[in-house]
C-alpha cells in the first residue's frame, strides 16, 4: 500500500519520544469531488481549522464504508469510490496515540443537502465549503500557524490533522491536476 505521508511531533516542531503500545485508532478520510471540480473540505471556524472530510472506523466497518458513511455524514453526499490513494500514518508521543488512515479519493454522486454532523463539531463551528483543490490546499496550508485549541482538541492534535490533509490534498493535485 502506498504511504502518502508519515507524520511525527519532529514534523510539528515537538521533539519526538519514542512510543510503547500506544492506543491505535484506524480511520478513513480523502478527497469528495463534485461534477465542478470543486472539492469538500470542513471548516472549524472556532479553531481556525480546514480540514478534509473523514473520521474513525466504527465497529466492523471496512475502510471504504467508512469512507462513504463520513462523507454522507459531514458533506451530506452520497460518494462513489474512484480510487483507493493510499495510507497516512500519525504518531503522536504526548499521546502515546498512533492512528492509521485509509486514503480515498470518491466523487459526488448524489447530494442530500443534509449534514449529520456531531455536537462537537458544531461547537468548533463547523461548516461545510466546496473549493478548487487549489485554494483548498492554500487554506489548509496558511491555518496551521493559526490554529486555537478548542475545549476538545489541544492545537498539539490539530496540527497533525492540518498537516496530514495538506500531504494528502498536495498527493492529490500531483496525481491529478
Amino acid at each position: 500500500m502506498n504511504i502518502i505521508c508519515k507524520i511525527t511531533d519532529n514534523d510539528i516542531g515537538e521533539n519526538y519520544i519514542e512510543i510503547n503500545n500506544p492506543k491505535t485508532r484506524l480511520g478513513a478520510r480523502g478527497i469528495v469531488i463534485r461534477d465542478d471540480g470543486k472539492i469538500a473540505i470542513f471548516n472549524k471556524t472556532n479553531k481556525n481549522e480546514y480540514k478534509l472530510p473523514g473520521g474513525g472506523i466504527e465497529n466492523d466497518e471496512t475502510p471504504e464504508e467508512a469512507f462513504k458513511r463520513e462523507v454522507l455524514e459531514e458533506t451530506g453526499c452520497i460518494v462513489e469510490i474512484i480510487e483507493e490513494l493510499g495510507i497516512t500514518e500519525e504518531y503522536k508521543c504526548q499521546s502515546n496515540f498512533k492512528q492509521i488512515s485509509n486514503v480515498f479519493y470518491g466523487k459526488v454522486i448524489e447530494d442530500t443537502k443534509q449534514l449529520h454532523i456531531t455536537q462537537k463539531e458544531k461547537d468548533e463551528g463547523a461548516e461545510l465549503l466546496w473549493e478548487t483543490p487549489q485554494k483548498a490546499l492554500k487554506l489548509i496550508t496558511e491555518c496551521y500557524d493559526k490554529l486555537v485549541k478548542s475545549d476538545y482538541e489541544s492545537v498539539y492534535s490539530t496540527k497533525f490533522v492540518v498537516l496530514r490533509d495538506r500531504k494528502i490534498l498536495e498527493y492529490y493535485i500531483n496525481k491529478y491536476q
